[in-house]
C-alpha cells in the first residue's frame, strides 16, 4: 500500500536511547536493529564487539522433522469425539481443562522453535578492557544507526550498525581518530552442530543445516577497508590491519519457503552470493544513505510531542527516575516509548519475510521462550495494533501473506478435526501451516484464533479504502473462516441462541459453551465479513445467511450480579479475580461493539476496575487500550506508568517476563488511542486524553474512513485539526472544537482541511 504522505516529522525532539555503558545482558540491555528478515542486537563491549544475529525463517520442526510432523490434526480418527464434549457440556454446564484436552487433545509433534543464526564477534586489539567517561553507546530511532563511541589513548573510535531494507543486509562501520587506526577479527560461532566457517579473500562463509529438519542456512560476510589489510584465517577468520577504517556487510538466508507440504525453497548460496556481493560493490555511504531514507520514509510519518524535555541522563537512568508524576522527563520518556514501538515494527517487520513473531526478529537461543513462535489466541494480533493508526501500513504486509499461507492447512483441520468446510487455527502457529491442537489444557483449544486474525484484513480496508486489497486478500480469508463458524455454532439449549461449543476463554477458567470472548469473536467476524460482501456486492445468498446467524447469535454481552461483563455466559465471575487475560472484554478492544456511555462500557469497566492494574507486560498493555476505549486518559496512562515502572527493560524491551515484544506494540496502540479512535465511525479526536498532558501535537495518526490527522492541543482541549483526506466521502469528526461537538465533512482524496479554534469552515 502507498504511503498516505511522506510529510517530515518534528526534528527538535531527540529519539535516542543511549547509556553510558556496554550491554551485559542481551534480553535486558542490546540494542536491536532489524529489517524484517535479519535481526541483530548490538552489545557495544569494547575488546570484542558482539552482534546476536537472527534470520527469521530458521526454524526447527516441520515436515521433515526427527521428531515427525502433524500439523496438529489427530493422527488417527476420532468419530464422534466432539460431539461427545458438546453433549456433555449441555449436561454438566462446565468440563475442566484437563479432561476437554484428553477428549480433543494430543501430543505436540515436531512444532519446532525459532533459532538464534549465532554470533559474530569482533575482537579489537588495543581497546579499553573497561568503559571511561568518553563512553557512549546509542540506538537513533530516527534514522535506524546504532553507534558505539570511546576516546581511548587520545583516539576516538566510532562504530556505526544497521539493518538496511533496501540492500537486505546487516552492515558495520570501524573508524579511528587517526590513520591506520582499525585493526580488528572478525569471526562467527554457531550452537548449530556441523555448521561449517570459511574464510577466503575477504569473505566469510558460513553454512550449515538444521539437525531437526535439515533446514539449510547460509550467512556471508564481506569486509572492505580504506587503507591496511584483510587476511582470510585458515580458522575460518577475517582479520583487517591497518586500516583507516572498515566496514562489512553480512546476509543470510535459509532454503525456507511458505508453501507445504514441503515448505521448502532453492538452496540460499546463490541469492546470499549475490546480494551480499551487490552491497560491498557499493560505498559505504552509499549503503547507509539508502538505509536511512527507507527508514524515514515510514518512521518520520508519524511526530508526536507531550510537552516533554529529555534531560541529559542515559536512558537506563531515565526509565529508572521515571515516576509517573508527569514532569517533562516523564513525558519525553512516555513520547519515546510510543515512538520505539513504532521503530521495532518497522525492523522486524517489512516486506517479503515473515510476520513479526513473540520476539519481533530478534532471538538469543535454540529453546527460545514459547519457542519465539506465533501464538493467535492475542499476541500475533496485538503485534500488528499499531500499525494502520500510526501510519505502517506496509509492515502488514507479512501478516497479510502468513495467514494467507494458513488457509491450505487451516481447512484440512477443519476437515479432520470438525468435519466441515472453511478454515481454523488453534492457540499457537509456526511457519509450517501449524494449524491443529495439542495437548496443554488451558492452551490447546481456541478455534475463534482465525476469526480474530481476519479482524486486521478487514481493518486494511477501513482504514486505506483498497477495494482490490479487500477483494483479493481480505475478503477471501474472512469469507471461509466465516464458512466454518456458519457450520460450527451450536443451538443453546437454554435460550435457543447460536454459540460456539466446547468454547473456552483463553488460559482461565473451565470449558464452556458460548463464553463470552468465543461469542464476541464471532460476531466481529460475521459483521466484518458481511459488511465487505455489501461493499463488493458479492455473494448475495451468503449475505443472507450471515444476516440470518447474526440475528440468532449470542451476542457475549451479558451483565452479571455484580455489574461486571460476564466472562462466561453463566454468571461465575469473581469480583477478586485479578487474572491477567481480560478475553470477554474483546468487544471493547480489539472488537467495536461496545462503545462509551452504554451500560455495557459501564459493565466492562467494572470488569476492568475489578482485575486491576497489574499483570505481566503484554497485559498492562492492553489495558491502556481498554481505558482510552472507555475514554479515561488518566486511567488509561496509569497502565503505561505501571507498564514502565515495572514491565520494561533498560533497552525499553517489554517483560512478560520473559521478552515479549506485543507489549511494546501494545502500548504504542494504547498512546495512539488516547489520542485519536475511529472504531465506531466518527473520528473521535483526542477521546481520552490524560491530565498529565495538557499541551502538545500529533502529525500523522491515520483514521479509518480514509483521513490523516494533525492535532494541536492545550489546556486539555484540541486547538487546531488539519484532516488530510485520502479518500473521498464523508467524515464525521468529533470534538469540542466544534460548536456542536461535531462536525460533518465530505472530503475529496487529496486535499487538505484544517480547523482552529474558534472553528470556522474551510
Amino acid at each position: 500500500m502507498a504511503a498516505d504522505q511522506d510529510r517530515p516529522s518534528d526534528e527538535s525532539a531527540p529519539l535516542t536511547l543511549w547509556y553510558r555503558t556496554p550491554a551485559a545482558d542481551w534480553e535486558t540491555e542490546s540494542l536491536p536493529i532489524g529489517c524484517g528478515a535479519l535481526g541483530a542486537n548490538v552489545y557495544g563491549t569494547l575488546a570484542t564487539e558482539r552482534f546476536t544475529l537472527d534470520e527469521k525463517t530458521l526454524w526447527t520442526g516441520g515436515p521433515g522433522s526427527a521428531e515427525g510432523y502433524d500439523h496438529g490434526d489427530w493422527t488417527t480418527p476420532r468419530p464422534g469425539a466432539l460431539a461427545a464434549v458438546q453433549r456433555r457440556l449441555e449436561r454438566e454446564g462446565a468440563l475442566a481443562p484437563e479432561t476437554v484436552a484428553a477428549a480433543l487433545g494430543q501430543p505436540r509433534r515436531g512444532y519446532g522453535a525459532h533459532q538464534v543464526l549465532g554470533d559474530l564477534e569482533i575482537t579489537l586489539p588495543g581497546a579499553p578492557a573497561e568503559p571511561d567517561a568518553t563512553y557512549r553507546r546509542a540506538l537513533d530511532l530516527r534514522t535506524a544507526l546504532a553507534t558505539v563511541a570511546y576516546t581511548h589513548q587520545g583516539t576516538t573510535h566510532t562504530r556505526e550498525f544497521f539493518a538496511s531494507y533496501p540492500d537486505q543486509v546487516i552492515a558495520g562501520h570501524f573508524t579511528a581518530g587517526r590513520p591506520g587506526g582499525v585493526t580488528l577479527t572478525v569471526r562467527h560461532t554457531t550452537p548449530h552442530p556441523g555448521t561449517t566457517a570459511t574464510a577466503r579473500g575477504d569473505r566469510l562463509t558460513v553454512r550449515g543445516a538444521l539437525r531437526d529438519n535439515g533446514l539449510r542456512f547460509e550467512a556471508q560476510l564481506r569486509l572492505v577497508t580504506d587503507g591496511g589489510t584483510v587476511r582470510a584465517g585458515a580458522d575460518g577468520t577475517l582479520t583487517v590491519s591497518g586500516a583507516d577504517r572498515a566496514w562489512f556487510v553480512l546476509a543470510a538466508a535459509t532454503d525456507y519457503a511458505d508453501t507445504g507440504p514441503a515448505y521448502r525453497g532453492e538452496d540460499p548460496h546463490p541469492a546470499v552470493t549475490e546480494t551480499v556481493d551487490r552491497a560491498a560493490a557499493r560505498p559505504y555511504e552509499a549503503l547507509r544513505d539508502a538505509h536511512v531514507r527507507d527508514h524515514r520514509a515510514l518512521f518520520d510519518r508519524v511526530a508526536l510531542d507531550l510537552g516533554g524535555a529529555l534531560p541529559a541522563l542515559p536512558t537506563d537512568q531515565l526509565l529508572a527516575r521515571y515516576t509517573g508524576q508527569g514532569g517533562p522527563a516523564d513525558r519525553a520518556l512516555e513520547t519515546l516509548f510510543f515512538q520505539y514501538g513504532r521503530y521495532l515494527l518497522i525492523a522486524s517487520s517489512r516486506p517479503g519475510s515473515l510476520p513479526a513473531h513473540l520476539q519481533g526478529v530478534w532471538n538469543n537461543s535454540t529453546t527460545p521462550p514459547w519457542s519465539a513462535d506465533y501464538h493467535v489466541n492475542i499476541n500475533l494480533q496485538m503485534n500488528y495494533w499499531p500499525a494502520e493508526v500510526t501510519n505502517l501500513a506496509e509492515t502488514t504486509a507479512p501478516y497479510d501473506r502468513f495467514v494467507a499461507s494458513l488457509l491450505a492447512p487451516g481447512r484440512r483441520t477443519a476437515r479432520r478435526l470438525f468435519g466441515t468446510a472453511g478454515w481454523v487455527v488453534h492457540n499457537e502457529t509456526n511457519p509450517y501451516g501449524f494449524t491443529g491442537v495439542h495437548d496443554w489444557a488451558t492452551a490447546f483449544w481456541f478455534p475463534e484464533a482465525a476469526a480474530w486474525l481476519t479482524q486486521q484484513l478487514y481493518d486494511h480496508y477501513r482504514f486505506g479504502g483498497s477495494l482490490d486489497h479487500l477483494r483479493t486478500t481480505a475478503y477471501p480469508v474472512m469469507r471461509e473462516a466465516a464458512v466454518f463458524w456458519l457450520a460450527n455454532l451450536r443451538t443453546d439449549p437454554r435460550d435457543g441462541t447460536l454459540v460456539v461449543t466446547p468454547s473456552y476463554s483463553p488460559e482461565h477458567g473451565d470449558f464452556t459453551a458460548g463464553a463470552a470472548m468465543s461469542q464476541q469473536i464471532v460476531h466481529d467476524l460475521l459483521t466484518n465479513t458481511l459488511e465487505a460482501a455489501d461493499l463488493l456486492d458479492e455473494d448475495p445468498a451468503f449475505r443472507d445467511r450471515l444476516r440470518t446467524t447474526l440475528d440468532r447469535l449470542d451476542p457475549g454481552l451479558r451483565t452479571g450480579s455484580w455489574g461486571q461483563l460476564q466472562e462466561w455466559k453463566e454468571d461465575r465471575d469473581s469480583p477478586t479475580d485479578d487474572h491477567r487475560h481480560l478475553s470477554h472484554l474483546y468487544a471493547l478492544h480489539p472488537g467495536r461493539q461496545i462503545e462509551p456511555g452504554t451500560a455495557w462500557a459501564e459493565a466492562a469497566k467494572v470488569s476492568l476496575t475489578a482485575r486491576g492494574d497489574g499483570g505481566t507486560g503484554w497485559s498492562k498493555a492492553w489495558k491502556i487500550n481498554f481505558w482510552a476505549r472507555l475514554h479515561d486518559g488518566d486511567h488509561a496512562r496509569t497502565l503505561l506508568t505501571q507498564q514502565l515502572v515495572h514491565s520494561t527493560h533498560a533497552n525499553l524491551w517489554d517483560t512478560h517476563p520473559p521478552f515479549q515484544i506485543d507489549g511494546n506494540f501494545g502500548a504504542t496502540s494504547g498512546i495512539a488511542e488516547m489520542l485519536l479512535q475511529s472504531h465506531h465511525g466518527p473520528v473521535e479526536i483526542l477521546p481520552a486524553l490524560p491530565a498529565a498532558w495538557p499541551a502538545g501535537r500529533v502529525r500523522g495518526l491515520r483514521a479509518r474512513g480514509g483521513a490523516t490527522l494533525d492535532i494541536d492541543w492545550s489546556g486539555g482541549r484540541a486547538t487546531r485539526i488539519t484532516v488530510h483526506a485520502t479518500r473521498t466521502g464523508k467524515l464525521t469528526l468529533r470534538s469540542p472544537l466544534f460548536p456542536r461537538g461535531e462536525r460533518d465533512l465530505y472530503t475529496t482524496a487529496g486535499r487538505t482541511y484544517t480547523f482552529p479554534a474558534p472553528a470556522h469552515h474551510p
